[in-house]
């Protein structure tokens, strides 16, 4: 699986529950007694260095960056005007979270969609916002590197898209 995604020291991938990150290299270590190899994989924003055994890469769907052409499906869904749902928060919340850690992006713009307010807008709660975030953060990064921008102009690009709808 590591030579089919072709995985490189600095190369920046996706682990569908964290995000964006870069590999920081494999090691071999000796867990209980066997001896696994490890690819360890940083995430900045987290402070957190995952150590992901290869024989799991697939299991947890790890995957390069995606392509500028889903890069460009998703800021289509940024831009296209949602339906309200009317099924409770609890469920809702569900969808999203999922949608989230599924590592699509395409999906993560559909909740970014969902839940974007105009600034100041008293009407979203706070576990509406905590979930926009996330997608938000996680839209933002793959966004940034695909289209390699700096984190700033990639926010406005993005805050741009949603606007133009709101």
């Amino acid at each position: 699986m590591a030579s089919r995604l072709n995985l490189e020291k600095g190369q920046l991938i996706v682990y569908p529950a964290h995000g964006v990150g870069m590999i920081e290299g494999i090691e071999k270590q000796n867990i209980a007694g066997i001896e696994l190899e490890l690819l360890m994989i940083r995430f900045d924003k987290d402070r957190l260095l995952l150590k992901l055994p290869m024989s799991k890469i697939k299991d947890v769907g790890l995957r390069k960056l995606c392509s500028q052409q889903t890069v460009k499906k998703a800021i289509e869904a940024l831009k296209t005007p949602m339906k309200r749902k009317k099924t409770m928060w609890s469920r809702r919340a569900q969808e999203y979270e999922a949608k989230i850690n599924s590592g699509d992006l395409v999906a993560i713009a559909e909740v970014m969609r969902s839940l974007y307010r105009v600034e100041g807008d008293i009407n979203q709660s706070y576990s509406e916002r905590q979930i926009y975030q996330e997608a938000f953060s996680r839209f933002l990064k793959e966004y940034s590197a695909v289209e390699n921008v700096e984190i700033e102009k990639a926010t406005k690009d993005i805050e741009e898209f949603l606007s133009s709808v709101a």
